[in-house]
């Protein structure tokens, strides 16, 4: 069974992009959250959590979806290969039901993957930037 997470930070974020993506995926049934990464009881999460079992898949759009601390990561993915369900980071080509991901899966998911984004420095912002930037210089499109 596919299940998919999402999670928005605040309330004033979409999580379309997150959710049109996990269908695509192939996941009919997702749970949406919003909390910040950081926070132990995500709800959604927690019940995500309790509904996988061993054979299942977990999609997720990108690793920051589901924590931000490498540790809680880690950890995760320890929790995930013992339970016997797979990881797909479907932004990031994570896939731990392919051979190139259970190799990751063996090496602990590893450590570039893993990495927190620095502020300013996020993929979500990049496009604004860009356009704004174009704009500046009398450019619309």
């Amino acid at each position: 069974m596919l299940l998919g997470y999402a999670r928005i930070s605040t309330v004033d974020q979409n999580p379309v992009h997150q959710i049109d993506a996990l269908r695509r995926g192939g996941v009919e049934e997702d749970d949406v959250d919003v909390a910040s990464g950081a926070k132990a009881s995500r709800p959604k999460f927690d019940l995500v959590m309790k509904l996988l079992r061993d054979g299942d898949t977990l999609k997720v759009t990108r690793l920051d979806r589901l924590g931000r601390s490498v540790v809680h990561l880690v950890t995760l993915g320890a929790e995930l290969r013992e339970r016997g369900i797979g990881l797909h980071v479907i932004e990031q080509g994570i896939d731990t039901s392919a051979p190139e991901g259970r190799a990751m899966r063996a090496r602990g998911l590893g450590a570039g993957a893993l990495r927190p984004r620095r502020p300013g420095r996020t993929g979500r912002t990049g496009g604004v930037l860009d356009v704004r930037a174009a704009a500046g210089r009398g450019r619309t499109r």
